[in-house]
């Protein structure tokens, strides 16, 4: 381990240029399904680097294959980063701020690299431009995939569709990373569920109308829903052990446009997140029977329609990639090394891996400057005093992150990569 760590303190690489990058992708971002100028960047970026690049993949997708020495005798290791932006209006402050309006939904709003996913791009092109430059330091095929519509959770699975597993070598592991509220620099891994999975669930709920002065003469769906709402928050609090994670949350509860008329339907939309799919199914089946059993008790005459949509997968790391590479994360980052929590967010890297039968590692950079967390730690202010991802005023202290996310990207390759003799079985 001890060279891999030698390497990445002393490799020699400029690297200079990555905040201009940096400040350039943050300043410009770009909707999920409408990052042409940053599939651009990327692309221009990846021309000084001796590699093949395969573009468009799934929209704007692009992967960078790097190669040194035959695939089919040294492993192949992927690292993905995402880079969309987020409908959110930045309120940073920054000469570097977003500005951008951009048409949604058939309205104009704000858009902002909200989730950090700007700094994700430009420490894995860092990483690119480190393997590419010290290649007498490692052998094999490194994978650099930059994907496109993370948030709408779309991304992941339009490259999958789009024949990735045919256009390149297939990953012995794959990795990505992502930056969170915490002491800048710090890199937080952790074995097994990471990140949670999630479903979103429309419920519609068809009733009878009637006059508001007659509500003998409906069957009120928007009672129902109500019900429902209580009912569900009782399925997390009796029928899932406290010793297990589920989150059932009620984003939209809608009916009616009138002040005095029953309506005669009902919507609402459930947000779910679990760490455990045996838990997932149980409250699945707890919540339409709750659904059911509210509209019979009612006397709705109609099968309620519940449609899941908007999935995602448990990040569920291997335990045997996060046993080797882990401790050259000690290694290199010393006390900066932590284990990390299990994470509420969802993400959807994990079809990547999954979609190439490839094990993998997800882990997490802290990019909170390291002063503002100790204070917000030491006055139990964390949740107030942080700005989080999706938070307008959310922006890693750039130095301490790009420099550990860029150094994690590089030291987990280099773990697979990093040892001429490490072959293929």
């Amino acid at each position: 381990m001890s060279h891999i760590s030698d390497l990445l303190r002393n490799h020699g690489v400029d690297l200079s240029w990555q905040e201009g990058l940096y400040q350039d992708l943050h300043e410009h971002p770009e909707l999920s399904g409408f990052e042409s100028e940053t599939s651009r960047t990327i692309l221009s970026q990846l021309e000084r680097f001796d590699c093949e690049v395969i573009s468009p993949v799934g929209g704007y997708g692009v992967i960078a294959i790097f190669r040194n020495g035959d695939h089919e005798k040294y492993p192949v290791a992927l690292m993905r980063a995402d880079f969309d932006g987020l409908p959110v209006k930045e309120t940073t402050g920054v000469p570097w701020a977003s500005t951008r309006m951009r048409p949604l939904d058939g309205t104009n709003v704000p858009v902002m690299h909200a989730c950090g996913h700007d700094m994700h791009t430009t420490a894995l092109l860092g990483a690119c431009a480190l393997l590419d430059e010290r290649r007498d330091a490692w052998q094999g095929t490194f994978i650099a995939l930059f994907q496109p519509s993370e948030e709408n959770a779309r991304g992941a699975n339009a490259m999958v569709s789009d024949g990735l597993a045919q256009k390149i070598p297939r990953p012995d592991v794959c990795f990505s990373q992502h930056v969170v509220p915490g002491p800048a620099g710090a890199v937080m891994s952790r074995p097994g569920a990471a990140l949670a999975a999630c479903d979103s669930i429309n419920i519609r709920i068809r009733g009878r109308s009637a006059h508001g002065s007659m509500p003998h003469n409906s069957i009120d769906p928007t009672y129902v829903a109500a019900m429902i709402v209580v009912r569900l928050q009782g399925i997390v609090g009796r029928e899932v052990s406290p010793e297990e994670f589920a989150v059932i949350s009620v984003g939209t509860l809608s009916s009616g446009n009138s002040n005095n008329t029953i309506p005669s339907e009902a919507r609402l939309v459930l947000n779910c997140r679990f760490y455990n799919d045996k838990v997932k199914k149980r409250v699945y089946r707890a919540i339409e029977r709750v659904v059911k059993g509210e509209c019979m008790a009612s006397g709705i005459e109609h099968e309620p329609v519940i449609e899941y949509f908007a999935h995602g997968e448990l990040t569920d790391n291997d335990v045997e990639v996060f046993a080797k590479v882990r401790p050259v994360f000690d290694e290199v980052f010393g006390p900066q090394s932590v284990t990390s929590d299990r994470w509420t967010a969802s993400e959807d890297f994990p079809n990547i891996p999954l979609a190439l039968n490839s094990p993998y590692l997800y882990w997490t950079i802290g990019a909170t400057p390291a002063g503002d967390w100790a204070r917000a730690v030491a006055a139990d202010r964390v949740a107030q005093d942080i700005p989080a991802n999706h938070m307008g005023d959310f922006l890693p202290d750039f130095v301490p992150t790009v420099a550990s996310a860029t150094t994690a990207a590089a030291a987990a390759v280099l773990t697979y990569l990093g040892v001429p003799s490490h072959q293929k079985s």
